[in-house]
Parts: C-alpha cells; sequence; structure tokens
C-alpha cells in the first residue's frame, strides 16, 4: 500500500458474504462474527470462535450499518443483542491485534524503532513495511520513505506503536520482510479500513 491509497487484497483466497453489502469478499478483509452463549454478537478478530460466523466487510460504514438495520439478528435468525459500542470495540481489537503482532516481530528481530535505525533498514534494504505514528511530525515523516514494492501504514498512534516497541512513544518503526510481516500488514489493512470513513483512504476492496 502507497501513503495515501487504498491496500489491495490478494486476488484468491476463500470468500465470504458481507451482511451489509451483500456481496462475496476475501475473508482477509472482513470481521467475523458469532453469536455468544447468551445471544450475544461477539466480535471474532482471530477467526478461531467456535460457531457459525457472520461476516461484515471491515469499513466503518459497512458495520455501522450491520448494527443500525439490525442485519446480526437476521444472520443468525434468531434474536441477538448487539452492543451500542460494537464497532468501537471492533476497531480496538483489531488495533491491539496489530500492536501485539509488531511485539512479536520486534521480538523476533523483525522490527526496529527509531529515526535512525528505521533509515539505516531503508538504505541498506532491509525494511519491507515502513510504520509511522499518524500523531508524529509530517515534517519528520517526510523524510522517509516507503520501501519500494513495500507497504506504509501510517495509521497507529505513537501511544500504539510505543505499545508495540515497548516504550512510551513511538513515532518511526521498521518491518523486515518475512515472519509476521504479511500478517501485520493484513491486519493493518482492516484495521485501516474500520478506523478511517469510506469516503477516505481506508477503502478496502476485495
Amino acid at each position: 500500500m502507497g501513503r495515501g491509497g487504498s491496500i489491495k487484497d490478494r486476488s484468491d483466497g476463500p470468500k465470504r458474504k458481507c451482511i451489509a453489502t451483500n456481496e462475496l469478499h476475501l475473508k482477509d478483509i472482513l470481521i467475523r462474527f458469532v453469536v455468544g452463549p447468551d445471544d450475544q454478537i461477539v466480535p471474532d478478530i482471530a477467526g478461531k470462535l467456535p460457531g457459525r460466523g457472520i461476516y461484515v466487510l471491515a469499513l466503518r460504514s459497512a458495520l455501522e450499518t450491520a448494527v443500525e438495520k439490525k442485519l446480526f439478528g437476521r444472520a443468525a435468525k434468531k434474536p441477538v443483542t448487539v452492543s451500542n459500542d460494537l464497532v468501537n470495540e471492533v476497531e480496538r481489537q483489531l488495533a491491539r491485534r496489530v500492536v501485539d503482532l509488531i511485539a512479536l516481530s520486534r521480538k523476533s528481530g523483525k522490527a526496529v524503532a527509531g529515526y535512525e535505525k528505521v533509515k539505516g533498514w531503508l538504505q541498506m534494504e532491509e525494511a519491507q513495511v515502513l510504520v509511522q505514528a499518524v500523531d508524529g511530525s509530517g515534517r519528520g515523516k517526510s523524510k522517509l520513505s516507503t520501501p519500494h514494492y513495500g507497504s506504509y501504514i501510517g495509521f497507529l498512534t505513537s501511544d500504539e506503536l510505543g505499545l508495540a516497541f515497548g516504550r512510551q512513544t513511538v513515532i518511526h518503526g521498521a518491518l523486515a520482510s518475512g515472519g509476521l510481516t504479511q500478517r501485520v500488514v493484513e491486519e493493518a489493512n482492516r484495521l485501516r479500513g474500520v478506523r478511517e470513513n469510506e469516503g477516505g483512504s481506508g477503502r478496502l476492496e476485495g
């Protein structure tokens, strides 16, 4: 993905129908939900909870439509309880998942933080993904460029990146190819769609 551009998903892979758009999309850009024991709709961000999956495209507008039009109950074919904070909860869980994956990448030596380290990785072509805090200085961020044929993640906060790298705050980070990097990009793809409005650069294609 380029700066300001949309993130395109792979053209193949398993697909499911979104209850909001009524269209088939790759599972990579969908959010799975299940009906819990108390008939509460539960986000299944990792896609591992038991039960029949209900899928919504990872766009804030699609999630809001599913909630407002009571589409979860229709899909479940029974009355269900949907939290008023469901969309924000999905965003929080996705953000946590991206942070955790970056943290695991750091521990395996596949991620670095700090302007000089990131600059060094970019110069040595070690970096596959450039990560920069959304609340960082635009002037400072512009001094580093997205790796050629690489990806850019620019919508996590400095506090979130700080959690990922074990610091108070982080503005610049980079991920090497291999390891969990592809998963980070895929999860960041979903988070971007939920965090940004559809009219902006958070649009997903699938």
